[in-house]
């Protein structure tokens, strides 16, 4: 439910009242260490000199970590109701844009939040002590007041109810000083602690990794799960076929529906989980060394496959293992939905610096036009294989071919052939 107006301004003067005592306190530092560091057998001159020397030095000694920009930008958002870009944090291996230029700000700032911090404490308690005092006076039988340096008699009753109009006066004062502070720092924290043209371009540069990282990921989740409901369709089909003629067949059908889904849910757990931003229980990191549990899924789905390696695989980087892990996996999904789930064939090949990988399987007629359809665009399989491939600086291509025999399907048979050679060294 939403605060009251009335409610509303009073929490936004608690809190900028609030963020002014913070200042306060902090101005406590280096006004005590100017203080002791100056002698009072100083020319005055010399004393004021010294005095401000220390002050500067201590305020850039509070500025000088990194943390307390941060701290000031989160504590201006949350007290004084401003939205400040967080700081950013530094890549690893990087320098953030500008960190003497940013240390000199934020000290730029303490400055004027120390001094108003601590006007507005004295003022505010000077006020609130005086509308007590006049009150307390007035109710308690009148008497003699000294404030702001008068003597004043206060009368009981009626003659001295202007006593309580100075009260309510010296209320109104201390809500006026508290906002016309906070507005003042409103106006001055963007000058000082606001992202500067370096900082504006990096954070739109990690804005756009961040973006490109969820593509990616959800890419990934496009290419898992569309594998996983590809396979336990099939599975489920043939579950169902040989329940009666096979049970043990049709058990293990199910078995193995109970295990792509468990594998899937992994993956989901973990792209979810990314996405929010925080911390997974769970990262699979799935690379060329898990083709066997894949192609068996496949084989449990009723298709025949053959996989051909040569090379060491497990010394292939790993991006681009992971990546080429989601480029069979996509193909074989294909192999699934749109091939006759016989002859199907897989060579994956690592040398001279490359890695290649080819994925054959016969087609119907109908199916081969259906997929040049989708090669054309209308697809996300074949167009989460080309961005793969592209990031990795690789070469892929895919289509119809004819076949010549020895792979199941017959002389002269349709054949999709997709074929990807991923470089395994960065270019000089």
């Amino acid at each position: 439910m939403d605060r009251p107006p009335v409610g509303r301004a009073v929490k936004r003067g608690v809190t900028a009242w609030g963020h002014a005592l913070l200042g306060a306190m902090l101005g406590v530092v280096p006004v005590v260490a100017g203080l002791l560091f100056t002698s009072p057998v100083w020319p005055m001159a010399l004393r004021i000199a010294g005095f401000t020397l220390v002050c500067a030095a201590v305020i850039l000694a509070m500025a000088f970590p990194r943390a307390a920009r941060r701290r000031s930008v989160r504590l201006t958002n949350r007290l004084l109701g401003t939205d400040l870009p967080v700081p950013l944090e530094p890549v690893s291996g990087e320098r953030s844009p500008g960190p003497w230029v940013n240390r000199l700000r934020t000290a730029a700032w303490l400055v004027p939040h120390m001094a108003l911090g601590g006007l507005v404490t004295g003022l505010t308690v000077l006020l609130l002590f005086s509308a007590l005092m006049f009150l307390a006076v007035w109710l308690g039988g009148g008497g003699v007041v000294d404030s702001f340096g008068l003597t004043l008699r206060v009368h009981s009753g009626l003659p001295g109810l202007w006593a309580g109009a100075v009260a309510v006066g010296c209320l109104m004062a201390t809500v006026a000083v508290c906002a016309g502070a906070a507005a003042a720092l409103r106006l001055l924290a963007p000058v000082f602690l606001d992202h500067r043209q370096a900082e504006r371009l990096a954070a739109a540069e990690e804005q756009m990794r961040r973006l490109a990282q969820r593509n990616r990921l959800a890419q990934e989740l496009h290419d898992s799960i569309g594998h996983t409901l590809t396979a336990s369709t099939i599975q489920a089909a043939v579950a169902g076929e040989l329940m009666e003629r096979d049970p043990d067949a049709a058990r293990r059908a199910l078995r193995s529906i109970e295990e792509t889904s468990r594998v899937a849910m992994d993956d989901l757990d973990h792209v979810l989980g990314v996405l929010r931003e925080e911390r997974s229980p769970r990262t699979p990191q799935l690379t060329l060394g898990d083709l066997d549990p894949l192609v068996e899924r496949v084989r449990r789905a009723g298709a025949e496959v053959s996989v051909t390696t040569c090379g060491a695989l497990e010394r292939i980087p790993a991006t681009a293992s992971r990546e080429a892990y989601r480029i069979v996996q996509e193909g074989l999904t294909n192999a699934l939905r749109y091939g006759t789930k016989a002859g199907i064939a897989l060579h994956v090949t690592a040398q001279d610096d490359w890695l290649t990988l080819e994925l054959v399987n016969p087609v119907a007629v109908e199916d081969a036009g259906f997929r040049s359809r989708k090669r054309r665009g209308e697809g996300q399989g074949l167009a989460g294989i080309e961005e793969r491939v592209r990031l990795l600086r690789g070469e892929v291509s895919a289509g119809t071919t004819e076949g010549h025999g020895g792979d199941g399907a017959g002389q002269g048979a349709t054949r999709w052939r997709l074929a990807a050679r991923i470089p395994l060294r960065s270019a000089p």
